[in-house]
Order: structure tokens, then C-alpha cells, then sequence
């Protein structure tokens, strides 16, 4: 066989030549009504086709040129020729030819038009020719030989029986397409055993380039009406799957079981589902189960989406699929972790598909995965890839973060992810929840939540020693901060238990994180004050509640006090400040009182550049400023420590601006002996 593209392009070129006389020549001979003449160069033109130097392109594109060709022999013997000569006279004649493979190609054709003659069992000529092509044992040569075969018969196959003598059944054609079939995989089968061992990829890259001449024949089959599910069922699948078996090799295994899959109808899959995937578990060991089990899922999966009355009552897809699936993947210990995953996810889509509302097939499956990282951890090291992108279809799919917190065995599969690929996933998880809007009103499912994206929370085991990227940590902390928004209850109570929830979790975070994290935690704090003192009315404690959740926000405030967060802390201290003059309790007054002299230790100090001493005590003046139940003993001293503040600033005219600031203090007179 010729190996350049060159020698490859010569020796096509010096065919088509010959083609093209003989046809030219064949046509005219046919014309003069000189039909032995016309046989002698068709017969020359087919010569060409004996060749054994051109590769299977080349091959390919000389066997069109010569097939378009035969058309015209076949047109002739079908029109004037048929109606003054016996076609049974020509079908013996053309087997006097000298060469097998011009002899089988006129045989063909001639047969063909034999058959539409209705002078002979359609039958017998059919068994005949498939039988004959037996002689051309050459693989490419065999497999080209047959295909026209196949293509040529399409229209004469029987197919639903009807009234005509010896016309054949549906079984007649369903056995020539079969034997067909047989001896074609055979032929190509073969071709991976040819040549030295150096050329297999070579070889193999052939095959794959002549795969569809083998495929055509189940093709074929799935197009016969008389094809039921009885006759599938008991007849075409076994024997295709016997030859299948049989062969012994991957490439073939695996390109047929997909054909399979493609070309019968999904109520056949249906109905063969078991055996089918009984099949699977049997070919050799480099055939890639994986893609032909996603292939069948998928499809049947789009079915049953299309109209799930598709799907009868009888057939469990999920649980036979499942208990497949585990099999394969006990049988194959070698399987690739990516595969093992590949086909979880194929499960996952199916139950979400098929059974929407059944979230316990999605948690077996993830169960399912997380016993056989278990048992075998090392088969989860360097797949953090696929696992993320399985444990993502639920959370497309449900959009909804409390669906995904009732599946128990969801965060556990966090475990096997690699620390980069877990923070991603948290990302990915706490946007979904932004984007969604989604409200998680119960302190358990916030703690379980929290607990899931752990790697944003507080630091990890596993992650490394050099410091993370400030402007990344700082956008995913602050996705932390914008969470706790999304962490509410509509009930007073349970939002103050999800508070402390969050505390617990937030504060393992370390010094680095709580300055994007508990301010958040802090007005959500607030807030439930001014929630509380709304429902004054309603709720008899609400005094002593109100008084908690001050303690618990002073003890935020300390944590931020401590980590030397000095700035972020004084304009929390304020906002504190406010919301205890809001409520207008005694307690409350007491604690406001205390964060204003907190805001003022730190503003004493820590604050040290000019700048920011005049921005701050603008602040505690403003924030004292809008204070109305403050008492007079309370009122008097602070408002003295400000001015005391403002004249001692080191530059004059921020003295000025800051102590004409203060006059508003003695001006409005807001406290509660006032009346504000």
C-alpha cells in the first residue's frame, strides 16, 4: 500500500482515468443496445477496484465514482433490455466474469433488477448474493463489496409480508441484513490484525475511518417497519450483541454498542434494557463503558422528559440503571476515577430528570460515590475537576441551597475535593444563594450551610502555606458578608438563634476575615432590635431580649476592638450607640452609653493622625447629635468629652470646624429630661 499522499494521490488519479474511459465507453456501447460490449467494460471499470495500494479515503472515493457509474448499467437493464431478453439468462451470463470482485459487483446489480423482474424468489436471489460475497475475503476490498450490496437492496428487501408468491418475509430480510452484518465486522475485525505491529495506531485510525460502512447495516435494520419490539427484543438484539461478544475487540465493541443505542427506537431500549446493559459488563477491558452508558441514559433520560408516560409504570430507569452502574464499576477496578464520576453524574441527571421531586435517588448517588472514594481514597486523588462538576449539576438543577442541605451525603463529598477545587465549589454555592435570593430561615440549616462552605469560613487543613491572593480573599469575604443578609427568619426568635449561629462560625475565622465578615453580622443585629421594639405590644420580654442581643453585639465589637480593627470598630460602636437611644430602655441607655465611651477610647487611643481625628470626632459628635434619650446625667459628661476632643486637635482650623460642631450638642438640648 502506498504511504504518501503523493504516491496515494497518483495512483487515484490513474483509476479515475480508467474509470472514466471504461464508463465512457460502457454508456456507449449501451446506447448502440451492445450489452456483452457494455458488460466488457463495466467489467474493466470494476477492475479497478481489485486494487490493494490505495487507502481507505481514496479507496472510498474511487468506489463512488465507479458505483455512480454502475447506475447507468443498472438503468439500462431495467428499461428496454428487461422487456425483450430474459434477466435470468443475464444473472448466469455475468457470473462467467474472470475476476471475483467485477464478477460480485455485475452479479449486484444484475440481481437487483432480477429481483424487481418478479421472475424468481426475491428470497433465494437475496441468500445468493450475500452468500457469494463470502469470496472476496480482502477486508477493504470485503467491506466495500458489501456495503454496495446493502445499498443496493435497500428497496427490495421484504418488508411488511404481503400476498406475493415467494416475495419473503420481514424474517428473510432481518437474516440477510444480519449475516451481512456479520461478515462485514469480520472483515473489519481483521484489518486490526494485518501488517506489523508498529502501524497499529495506524491501522486503527483506518478502521475508525471505515467504522459507518459496518454501522449502516443496523442502520438499515432500525428502518424496516416490520421491525417490532417483539421481533427486536427476541431476534435482531441477541444477535447482534452475539456478534458483538464474539469479536473480541474494543474498537468494535464500543463503536456497535453506540450504533445500537442511535439507530433502534427508545421503546426498543425499553423494553431491552436489561440485557442490553448485561452487555455492558462483558466486552474486553479497554472498551470505554463509560461513554456508551452515558449515551443510553441520555437518551432515554430525553424521552422520558419529552412525555413521562413514556416511561411504564413496570420500568424503575433509576434502580436498574443504578444497580448496573455499580456493578461496572465493581467488575472494573481499574476503572479511571474521572470514568467512575462521569457515570455518577449521568445517574444524577437521570434522577433529576425523570423523578424531579425524588431527591433521594440524587443523595443514593452521592452515597453511592462517597462508599467507593471510601473504600478506595487514592482513586479520588487528582480528579477534583469532575467531582466539582458532578456535585454542580444538583445546584443547577434544584437553584435552590435548601434543597441541596437535605442531601446528606452532598458535604460529605467536599471531603475528596482538593482544597482549590472546595473553595471554588463554596464560591460557586454562596452565589447561587446571592443570585437566587434565597432566605435560610432555620438556625439548623444555617449551621449545616456554614459547616458546607467551611473553606471560606475559616481557614483549612489542607490549604497552602503562602498567602492567598489579597484582592481574591478580600471579593470572597465579601461574598461571606453579603451571605449573612440571605441567613433570616421571619420569626424573632429563630433569627436571633441563626445570629448566634453564625457567630460560632464566623469567629473561627481568624483576625483576617471578621473585618468583612461581622459587620454584616452586626447590622443584622441591629436590625432585630428595631424588630423587637416594634413588637413591643406583642412580646412581654422583649425589654430583656433587646437587652441580650446589645450584650451580643458588644461582644462583636470587642472581637474587632482586639484584632486592632480601630476605624471599622468606632463607627460600629456608633451605629450601636443609636440603636440603644432608639429603644429608649434603661439597659439600652446603659449599653449606648458604653459603646459612645468605647467609640471615644479608641478615637483617645488609636487615633493619631490628624485627618482621621477630625473625620472621627465628627462622627461621635453627629451620632450624639441625633441621641434624644439619653438622660442629662448621661448626656452632660459626654457631651463635655467631645468638646474637650475638639479644642485639643492639633491643627486650628479643624478645631474651629470641630468645636462649631459641638455647639449643636448645647443648642438642641436633645436629651430626655428635655423632651428631646
Amino acid at each position: 500500500m502506498a504511504n504518501s499522499e503523493t504516491e496515494q494521490a497518483k495512483y487515484l488519479d490513474a483509476a479515475k482515468e480508467v474509470v472514466k474511459r471504461e464508463a465512457f465507453n460502457m454508456q456507449r456501447a449501451l446506447d448502440k443496445g451492445q450489452l456483452m460490449d457494455g458488460l466488457r467494460h463495466a467489467t474493466e471499470m470494476l477492475n479497478e477496484l481489485r486494487t490493494s495500494i490505495l487507502m481507505p479515503k481514496s479507496y472510498y472515493e474511487l468506489y463512488m465514482m465507479v458505483t455512480m457509474e454502475l447506475t447507468h448499467l443498472n438503468m439500462y437493464m431495467s428499461g428496454e433490455f428487461i422487456k425483450e431478453n430474459k434477466i435470468a439468462d443475464l444473472y448466469e451470463l455475468v457470473q462467467h466474469a474472470g475476476n471475483i470482485v467485477p464478477r460480485l459487483y455485475l452479479l449486484i446489480t444484475v440481481g437487483v433488477v432480477y429481483i424487481k423482474s418478479q421472475e424468481c424468489s426475491r428470497k433465494d436471489i437475496l441468500q445468493d448474493l450475500v452468500e457469494m460475497c463470502r469470496g472476496v475475503q480482502h477486508p477493504l476490498r470485503g467491506l466495500f463489496l458489501r456495503n454496495f450490496l446493502l445499498t443496493s437492496t435497500r428497496d427490495v428487501l421484504p418488508d411488511i409480508d404481503d400476498n406475493i408468491v415467494d416475495s419473503g418475509t420481514i424474517d428473510d430480510s432481518i437474516d440477510f441484513i444480519l449475516l451481512n452484518f456479520s461478515e462485514m465486522n469480520k472483515l473489519w475485525v481483521r484489518m486490526q490484525h494485518q501488517g506489523h505491529s508498529r502501524d497499529r495506531t495506524k491501522r486503527e485510525q483506518e478502521r475508525l475511518e471505515l467504522k459507518i460502512l459496518v454501522g449502516t447495516n443496523l442502520e438499515r435494520l432500525s428502518r424496516l417497519e416490520g421491525v417490532t419490539v417483539s421481533k427486536y427484543q427476541n431476534h435482531v438484539l441477541p444477535a447482534i450483541l452475539k456478534q458483538l461478544i464474539n469479536c473480541k475487540d474494543s474498537i468494535a465493541q464500543e463503536y456497535l454498542m453506540d450504533c445500537i443505542i442511535q439507530v433502534f427506537p427508545d421503546e426498543f431500549h425499553l423494553k431491552t434494557l436489561d440485557t442490553f446493559l448485561d452487555t455492558c459488563c462483558q466486552p474486553q477491558g479497554t472498551v470505554n463503558v463509560r461513554n456508551i452508558i452515558i449515551s443510553i441514559i441520555g437518551r432515554l433520560s430525553n424521552y422520558a422528559q419529552a412525555d413521562p408516560s413514556n416511561i411504564p409504570e413496570d420500568i424503575e430507569l433509576f434502580q436498574i440503571f443504578s444497580g448496573k452502574v455499580t456493578q461496572i464499576i465493581q467488575s472494573r477496578t481499574e476503572m479511571p476515577p474521572e470514568d467512575i464520576l462521569a457515570l455518577q453524574s449521568a445517574l444524577i441527571k437521570l434522577a433529576l430528570n425523570v423523578y424531579p421531586s425524588e431527591t433521594g435517588y440524587v443523595d443514593k448517588v452521592l452515597e453511592n460515590t462517597c462508599n467507593i472514594f471510601n473504600e478506595e481514597r487514592s482513586r479520588a486523588k487528582g480528579c477534583s475537576a469532575e467531582l466539582s462538576r458532578m456535585l454542580r449539576v444538583p445546584i443547577d438543577h434544584y437553584g435552590d441551597i435548601l434543597t441541596i442541605i437535605q442531601l446528606e451525603h452532598f458535604t460529605q463529598l467536599f471531603g475528596f475535593l482538593e482544597y482549590k477545587s472546595r473553595k471554588e465549589l463554596c464560591v460557586y454555592l454562596a452565589e447561587n444563594v446571592i443570585q437566587t435570593e434565597t432566605h435560610i430561615d432555620s438556625h439548623d440549616q444555617v449551621d449545616l450551610f456554614l459547616t458546607m462552605i467551611s473553606c471560606l469560613v475559616t481557614d483549612q487543613a489542607d490549604q497552602s502555606a503562602e498567602p492567598e491572593d489579597p484582592e481574591d480573599f478580600e471579593i470572597e469575604q465579601s461574598l461571606v458578608g453579603r451571605l449573612v443578609h440571605q441567613l433570616t427568619s421571619g420569626i424573632p426568635d429563630q433569627q436571633f438563634l441563626i445570629l448566634n449561629t453564625c457567630k460560632k462560625h464566623l469567629l473561627t475565622g481568624g483576625d483576617k476575615r471578621i473585618q468583612y465578615t461581622l459587620p454584616s453580622l452586626i447590622f443584622r443585629a441591629i436590625q432585630l432590635c428595631r424588630v423587637y421594639h416594634d413588637l413591643a405590644a406583642e412580646d412581654e420580654k422583649w425589654e430583656k431580649k433587646v437587652t441580650k442581643i446589645l450584650m451580643y453585639i458588644n461582644s462583636l465589637l470587642s472581637t474587632l476592638v482586639k484584632a486592632e480593627y480601630w476605624d471599622l470598630a468606632l463607627r460600629l460602636f456608633l451605629q450601636a450607640a443609636l440603636v440603644c437611644d432608639m429603644v429608649g430602655i434603661q439597659s439600652a441607655e446603659t449599653a449606648g452609653y458604653e459603646f459612645v465611651s468605647q467609640a471615644f477610647a479608641i478615637y483617645e487611643e488609636e487615633v493619631s493622625d490628624s485627618k482621621a481625628q477630625l473625620i472621627a470626632i465628627s462622627l461621635i459628635v453627629a451620632t450624639f447629635e441625633r441621641t434624644i434619650n439619653f438622660s442629662e446625667e448621661n448626656h452632660e459628661p459626654l457631651r463635655s468629652q467631645c468638646l474637650r476632643a475638639s479644642s485639643k486637635l492639633l491643627k486650628k482650623p479643624d478645631q474651629c470646624r470641630a468645636v462649631s460642631l459641638c455647639a449643636h450638642l448645647y443648642w438642641s438640648g436633645k436629651n430626655r429630661e428635655m423632651a428631646g
